[in-house]
């Protein structure tokens, strides 16, 4: 029944602003991060979401690196924060999300507004820094979301932060699918869809299964940011078997 799970939601929601405001302010990063990592966890389940892991050879995590990942939905944060919290470069609408965006802000997550060239060269400094003192820090390229089994093209000026701070390039590849591993468009954020909507989407399913793969790192020594967020794309692509549009 989607109303019991939808006050679960609600109630686990303001849990989560409770925290924010008076747990934070006195943890030190290593309990804020395990704080995020399990009230994303939480999140998940309370929306029915099973979470599937993939490492592929050579793909364990390591730090510093600057983490890419292909973006579906509003979930895609949660999924990655349960099992890695990571400092999310994310769009500016994100923060109009309600509770959710005021949430992601105070775990850390920094949004850039499309078109402002001034927001990408401060937020690139910033990136540059987070990484080289070890920090894992995400984004995703495409700027926006897709449906299920299609990547969008990677926007590449953030790609230079892992080239200026000499670190490599770990690739996410997300996908959701259901039981039998069928692509599940309930997950899909899209189009003039609101967040209540899938929201009450997700709920109403609850047979959501989001697989993560972890790729191998991709070397940035030596490459052009428009080579990386290429190879990076294809690299994605390839491990969820989607079409490039």
């Amino acid at each position: 029944m989607p109303a019991w799970h939808l006050l679960r939601l609600l109630l686990h929601l303001v849990a989560g602003l409770l925290t924010c405001a008076l747990v934070f302010p006195l943890a030190g990063p290593l309990r804020r991060e395990t704080l995020v990592q399990r009230w994303s966890a939480r999140l998940l389940r309370i929306c029915g979401v099973q979470v599937r892991m993939r490492v592929l050879a050579g793909a364990q995590d390591q730090a510093p690196a600057l983490i890419v990942a292909n973006h579906v939905s509003w979930l895609d944060i949660f999924v990655i924060n349960a099992h890695q919290p990571c400092r999310f470069v994310a769009k500016s609408d994100i923060r109009d999300w309600p509770l959710v965006g005021w949430l992601c802000e105070k775990a850390g997550t920094v949004f850039i507004a499309r078109g402002r060239q001034r927001d990408v060269r401060r937020i690139f400094q910033g990136l540059v820094n987070s990484v080289r003192v070890g920090e894992r820090v995400a984004f995703f390229p495409e700027g926006t979301t897709a449906a299920c089994g299609t990547v969008l093209p990677f926007h590449a000026n953030l790609f230079e932060a892992a080239i200026d701070a000499g670190v490599p390039v770990h690739p996410y590849a997300l996908r959701y699918v259901d039981g039998e591993g069928r692509l599940h468009p309930a997950a899909e954020f899209i189009g003039d869809m609101s967040f209540a909507q899938s929201v009450m989407a997700i709920l109403r399913r609850r047979d959501l299964v989001a697989e993560v793969s972890l790729l191998p790192p991709i070397s940035s020594s030596g490459a052009h940011r428009r080579e990386l967020a290429s190879a990076t794309r294809l690299a994605i692509a390839e491990a969820i078997g989607a079409r490039l549009a």
